[in-house]
């Protein structure tokens, strides 16, 4: 079975690696902005503590919910590789 075999709905597990490796990106580069704009706001550490509770949660929610989804992707693209491989291995008949 090679990377150009189809594994459902008109994707193969090149098609799937690129676009979990194009979220991944686009979640880093969003992640990156956040980080990047709240510095721009925040100088000082006694700016740091300017911060209301609930943008210190948000912002932590934000970070979190974005680390989930980069956990899910890592997640879904190993199943997929060990689907794969177990398949590749069931055909081959090791």
């Amino acid at each position: 079975m090679s990377d150009s075999n189809e594994i459902f709905e008109g994707k193969t597990f090149q098609d799937l690696t690129k676009d979990i490796y194009e979220n991944t990106n686009k979640k880093k580069l969003q992640i990156d902005l956040l980080i990047s704009e709240i510095h721009g706001f925040i100088t000082t550490i006694d700016e740091s503590m300017l911060l209301s509770e609930s943008e210190k949660e948000e912002l932590m929610s934000t970070l979190q919910d974005s680390v989930q989804d980069l956990q899910d992707e890592s997640d879904r693209l190993n199943k997929i590789k060990d689907d794969t491989l177990k398949t590749k291995k069931d055909f081959m008949g090791n």
